[in-house]
């Protein structure tokens, strides 16, 4: 089980490295182009893949702030709770955004699919939409792998 636990911390430490790149370049052109437009010349399609980046920086960081748990956590309700009960409450949330997680990936993929097939492009620079939305599915169902790590540490009792 251990080595199933590396491998989903090193996947989502591999998606969040994806997210960061995709980070540092919508910076990057987001400069450049305010840059190059106080000379009048500004870059093509800046739009639609600030739109795209801001997509894949948002979804590939999702595993990895699960993992560290950096999401906002309100623990008033369960903090009166005894260790047991508050694990049984861990648990099923856990299990309702795995559910909710597997449902996005899934219709993400099925969606990307349908892009794919229908060749569907943006205005302005005729990007493919449907790599974005296998990518943001890839990376949801890496989400439903370290809720499940999760569980697995609750049940272990080295989830704290």
């Amino acid at each position: 089980m251990e080595k199933v636990l590396k491998t989903v911390l090193r996947l989502s430490k591999w998606s969040s490295l994806v997210g960061e790149v995709t980070l540092t370049f919508m910076m990057l052109l987001t400069v450049s182009d305010v840059i190059l437009r106080s000379f009048k010349r500004p870059i093509l399609g800046t739009y639609e893949i600030i739109a795209f980046s801001g997509a894949v920086a948002i979804g590939f960081s999702v595993p990895i702030t699960s993992w560290m748990r950096g999401h906002v956590n309100v623990d008033l309700f369960t903090s009166t709770l005894s260790r047991k009960a508050r694990n049984a409450v861990d648990i099923g949330t856990r299990c309702l955004v795995i559910a909710l997680f597997l449902v996005m990936s899934w219709r993400l993929i099925t969606y990307g699919m349908n892009l794919h097939r229908v060749r569907e492009v943006s205005m302005t620079l005729q990007l493919p939409f449907y790599p974005v939305a296998y990518g943001l599915g890839l990376a949801f169902f890496l989400q439903c792998l370290v809720l499940s790590c999760d569980i697995v540490k609750i049940l272990r009792g080295t989830y704290e």
